[in-house]
């Protein structure tokens, strides 16, 4: 072989052997995530880089689905299942009071109260009122992110079925144990006009409730996007996102929670105590309105999972990534 098909030969190597060096550098630059299916227990647990991100629980005997747990970046509760004086709240969670064929109120936000009473303020299945999810009707994960569709069905009285539910998740794996949840909640009218009857507070848009060691009570922050911070300060005033933040053990963490603009401004409710969300418009909050037969309503957000504060954890940059859909 002469000198010069060896220098190619070497040249050829080199490349493939930096080439391979690139590739796997990239592979190793994005997060991974898992799906763990687990039907016998209703829980479908996602996890990033081989952490717990969060658990989506779904068995059939629940008032009504909901996402919990859900951790930190560093690992901590950031939500609370079930809290205390207000047990009905789900950690993160969808839903309202409506009327089907203007019969009597159905309320999925109240839905454990109609449960058996099994105790003093202790309530457990059979629900008359509640959401039941029915399938998950696309899974998909790749590297950096995952797609999750589901099916489920509110239903009054046992098994009498007064709106179809459809949600459509996407997880973002982002840096350094941070990650967003992209979901879109679609509600249809199938089985008749449905009236909506609940005032401005009393329905999840969605709502998240806050660990206690993250709530404001304990020193964390409510700050919207507009700098207005604390109940007072954002409590049913008109914003694009609302983060909550609190360092604890040392370290600063919190969530964002970002309305995906519709063309509609929309008002918040925030509590020191932990609870937060958006309203729908002021035309559609704590004001009657009837979704006719076969007609829907959508409700688009992003949940925000995040190191430092609102300004350490750059969220209004983060918004803007969000709904240009172009992360780091």
């Amino acid at each position: 072989m002469n000198k010069t098909r060896m220098c190619m030969l070497r040249c050829i190597v080199l490349i493939c052997c930096l080439s391979m060096v690139l590739a796997a550098g990239l592979q190793t630059d994005k997060s991974h995530i898992e799906l763990h299916q687990d039907d016998e227990a209703g829980q479908l647990h996602v996890f990033i880089d081989g952490r717990e991100a969060f658990v989506y629980q779904y068995i059939q005997w629940l008032d009504l689905p909901h996402f919990w747990p859900m951790f930190s970046p560093s690992g901590k509760d950031i939500l609370v299942q079930q809290a205390d004086p207000y047990p009905h709240h789900r950690s993160f969670w969808f839903a309202d009071t409506v009327r089907l064929n203007g019969g009597r109120e159905v309320s999925t936000y109240n839905a454990l109260y109609s449960g058996q009473k099994i105790g003093m303020e202790t309530f457990g299945p059979p629900f008359r009122d509640h959401i039941r999810h029915i399938a998950f009707t696309y899974v998909e994960e790749e590297e950096g992110q995952a797609v999750i569709d589901t099916k489920m069905v509110w239903e009054m009285d046992g098994a009498q079925p007064v709106l179809e539910e459809k949600r459509h998740l996407v997880i973002h794996a982002l840096k350094n144990g941070e990650y967003l949840l992209d979901i879109t909640f679609e509600l249809t009218a199938f089985y008749g006009d449905v009236e909506f009857v609940s005032d401005d507070v009393h329905y999840a848009w969605p709502y998240l409730r806050m660990h206690p060691q993250f709530c404001g009570e304990n020193g964390g922050t409510i700050t919207a996007d507009n700098g207005a911070t604390a109940q007072e300060g954002t409590n049913m005033k008109i914003a694009r996102w609302i983060d909550y933040s609190n360092t604890v053990d040392g370290m600063a963490e919190g969530v964002a929670v970002f309305q995906w603009p519709d063309g509609r401004a929309h008002r918040w409710l925030t509590r020191e105590y932990g609870c937060f969300g958006p309203r729908r418009p002021d035309d559609l909050s704590g004001k009657f309105f009837v979704l006719k037969k076969g007609d829907s309503i959508t409700q688009r957000v992003g949940i925000l999972v995040h190191r430092g504060n609102a300004k350490s954890g750059r969220v209004s940059e983060r918004y803007q990534q969000y709904i240009e859909g172009k992360w780091e």
